[in-house]
């Protein structure tokens, strides 16, 4: 499933209290002290339940508790920003057992950086000029089927793509302007698909480096680790999915000549390409205690967790005559976790599921939630305890009105 369908796509989180709540640890945690200003009404900004996905244009996740103390805790002093992401990186590094590791503003960041680091290594000149070429552009290998909305990040270096089918063609595809091998993992199975192993065997052979794009496919935790052992020179993801460190902070790793590189083209340094991309010492922080936290957590019980909150949302929500509600489990790479697909009979509860998205949308409070004409998709995992009641309800009250 590509990024670009996360839309289409299942979202959920885990439970704890409520008539159907699990008490899943990750939301289960001690409620941070009431606000004393309400910036949602200040600024006029609707609060909106989230029962789809991890999805940018809806603020990415929400921050664990570990993660906002990171970032609250370390908001009170100055640092020197190189050795942060020197002693940050070192640790991610040694957590993920890689070589090296930095901290991005977001997957699509470290996209462009790791193919900065492969045009320019450390050569001070190239930098400086990128993305300005003089002569023929550096060329990305992609295979034809794995092109997606983001790979722009790739393009705004100043690189241009080369699109193959089959181990043959990418192959053949490699010359002297060939500076890196993108692989996207949640693309599409096109003609003739490369495996990860062959992707990676090729690349090697003409000493290419090559990068996978994993930015939302966690869970399962073991692809943290899959990538880097299949041979991927650089492996990025997102840190504001199911990590759920800051929205806009991702990480980058592999290859320590390469990381070293791609810092050369990042902020803090003076004006190269990624100098707007800056990463704040806060994110830096809640990105490390992001990914500390996700590896040591229990994810077989978050998983059980999942799955018992779906079975108690499945039976509420069939209270309603002629609705047929059951768990599915995307097949990933991309959001593989456990949701909701809602079904009921339309000659006798006469709305669609594009309907009842609109009226959760539109309604109070607001609850973002995916459908089409003939099925509700409902995202579990990223729903607060207090809120799964309130989402089955409001189901429950669209569907029955339309009886």
């Amino acid at each position: 499933m590509k990024r670009r369908e996360l839309v289409k796509s299942l979202a959920a989180l885990p439970l704890a209290g409520g008539i159907i709540g699990s008490g899943l640890s990750a939301f289960a945690a001690e409620k941070p002290a009431a606000p004393t200003r309400d910036f949602f009404k200040e600024l006029g900004v609707t609060p909106v339940i989230n029962a789809a996905a991890t999805m940018t244009f809806l603020s990415g996740s929400l921050m664990l508790p570990e993660v906002m103390d990171a970032i609250n805790s370390t908001s009170h002093h100055f640092a020197n920003m190189y050795e942060l992401q020197d002693k940050v990186g070192a640790k991610i590094a040694e957590m993920l057992h890689v070589e090296a590791a930095m901290v991005t503003s977001g997957a699509a960041c470290a996209m462009l950086l790791g193919t900065a680091a492969c045009i320019t290594g450390l050569d001070a000149k190239k930098i400086k000029i990128l993305p300005n070429f003089v002569g023929e552009r550096p060329e990305v290998i992609i295979q034809k089927s794995h092109r997606y909305l983001f790979d722009q990040a790739i393009t705004t270096t100043g690189a241009k793509f080369v699109e193959v089918e089959g181990a043959e063609e990418m192959d053949k595809a490699f010359n002297a302007n060939t500076v890196m091998a993108l692989f996207f993992n949640a693309g599409e199975v096109g003609k003739n698909p490369i495996s990860h192993e062959k992707f990676v065997e090729l690349s090697k052979k003409h000493k290419v480096p090559s990068f996978i794009d994993a930015a939302a496919d966690v869970p399962p935790v073991e692809n943290l680790f899959r990538f880097q052992k299949i041979g991927f020179d650089l492996v990025t993801f997102s840190g504001g999915k199911m990590m759920r460190g800051p929205q806009s902070a991702g990480v980058l790793f592999g290859r320590k000549d390469l990381i070293e590189a791609a810092r050369a083209n990042h902020s803090p340094n003076e004006a190269p390409i990624g100098r707007p991309m800056k990463v704040n010492k806060e994110e830096m922080f809640g990105m490390y205690a992001a990914i500390k936290s996700y590896i040591e957590r229990d994810h077989k019980k978050e998983w059980q967790d999942w799955l018992d909150r779906a079975a108690r949302m499945n039976k509420a929500l069939e209270a309603v005559p002629t609705v047929k509600s059951k768990t599915v489990i995307s097949p990933g790479p991309a959001n593989a976790f456990p949701g909701l697909e809602v079904t009921w009979d339309q000659s006798k509860i006469k709305v669609t599921g594009e309907d009842v998205k609109t009226a959760l949308k539109d309604g109070t409070p607001s609850i973002v939630i995916n459908g089409n004409k003939n099925a509700l998709h409902v995202g579990i995992v990223l729903l607060k305890p207090e809120e799964v009641d309130i989402v089955v309800n409001r189901v429950k009250e669209v569907l029955s009105k339309a009886v």
